[in-house]
């Protein structure tokens, strides 16, 4: 029921903050439209710990979302610089990196992350580990140095 619960006050958060409007009628509707979504949401039985994680609400997600856009703009100037390079200096590589995430959420959250960064696309994730096709041996030796593994790991919530 709390998820239920979340759900409902974060919906109606996002209502309050894209419509703009706030008389009573329409308050009263922005409430009721979302209490609707809600009930179709737990009819359909997608209103659990996976489908809506209140675990990663909190300080660790913002904190990993800052960090990860610094590692994207990061990336993307030097993938700028390898293209626009008269020597195109790159060299390929397709490896597996270690997952340490407990949960699929996490390795989904990994691999994301390491498809945002420019350079770097993940293929195919498994229980022990991603397969990561990367530009560049650095990114791939970046990678499996573990930072944002262990980052997604704290996000996760699991150490």
């Amino acid at each position: 029921m709390r998820h239920a619960l979340s759900l409902f006050v974060g919906l109606y958060g996002l209502w309050l903050v894209l419509s703009g409007h706030y008389t009573p009628f329409l308050l009263a509707m922005g409430a009721a439209c979302t209490v609707f979504a809600v009930a179709v949401a737990l009819r359909m039985d997608v209103v659990d710990h996976e489908g809506h994680p209140m675990h990663l609400v909190g300080y660790r997600i913002p904190l990993y979302w800052g960090w990860l856009t610094i590692q994207i703009v990061l990336s993307a100037l030097q993938v700028g610089r390898i293209v626009l390079s008269p020597r195109l200096r790159i060299d390929p590589v397709l490896e597996t990196v270690p997952a340490s995430q407990k949960s699929d959420l996490g390795r989904v959250i990994y691999a994301n992350s390491i498809t945002l960064t420019p350079g770097t696309l993940s293929t195919s994730v498994t229980a022990d580990g991603i397969e990561v096709h990367a530009l560049t041996r650095q990114g791939m030796d970046e990678l499996k140095q573990g930072g944002m593994d262990r980052r997604v790991t704290q996000v996760e919530g699991e150490s």
